[in-house]
């Protein structure tokens, strides 16, 4: 019943304050059979927040984390006579549920989100995405990752592309391929 992880419960309440899982999980449909549910959507999402911000990157450490006495208090459970949090395959298929127009309005509600933590809205939100594949030799496999800068500022005109929601990156194989000068198979 020992946990190293107390700062769970001060991002618990900095969450709480600004309703991030909620908002999230009113994106994606919940097509789950009700009588056969243990954690809600936001739970799950609260959960995984939690814990990628305590340092558990994987989804894998759900299994260990789930019966952490302060992350069974973080998300509302006793921390010895609560329920434990979801599994591993819970959080999986939970990560492998959203579809394309899910991810594009969870994408808008931290828009939003971002846009609510201003007095006045700024006129531009410029977001830089650099999405790189960097290959692990490992595996011999590529590993997508996306850097984010948001620069705020007060400009003339607001411009918001449309059809960036629908842009998907191609696949570390074709960009590789691209990149060596080669043609990637359409």
């Amino acid at each position: 019943m020992l946990s190293s992880d107390g700062g769970v419960l001060l991002l618990r309440e900095v969450e709480r304050k600004l309703w991030i899982a909620d908002r999230l999980a009113a994106c994606l449909p919940d097509r789950r059979d009700p009588a056969r549910i243990d954690h809600t959507i936001a739970e799950m999402i609260r959960f995984r927040m939690l814990a990628i911000a305590a340092g558990y990157e994987d989804g894998d450490d759900c299994d260990a984390l789930r019966t952490d006495p302060l992350f069974k208090m973080a998300l509302g459970r006793g921390p010895s006579s609560g329920d434990p949090l979801c599994s591993q395959p819970t959080m999986s298929r939970l990560e492998n549920a959203p579809s394309r127009l899910s991810l594009c309005r969870m994408m808008a509600a931290m828009v939003d989100l971002f846009c609510d933590g201003w007095r006045n809205v700024p006129s531009r939100i410029e977001l830089d995405i650099d999405d790189t594949g960097t290959r692990r030799t490992a595996a011999n496999s590529c590993r997508c990752s996306t850097l984010i800068t948001t620069v705020t500022g007060s400009c003339r005109s607001t411009s918001m592309r449309r059809g960036a929601a629908s842009w998907s990156p191609p696949s570390c194989g074709r960009a590789r391929r691209r990149a060596a000068g080669r043609r990637a198979p359409s």
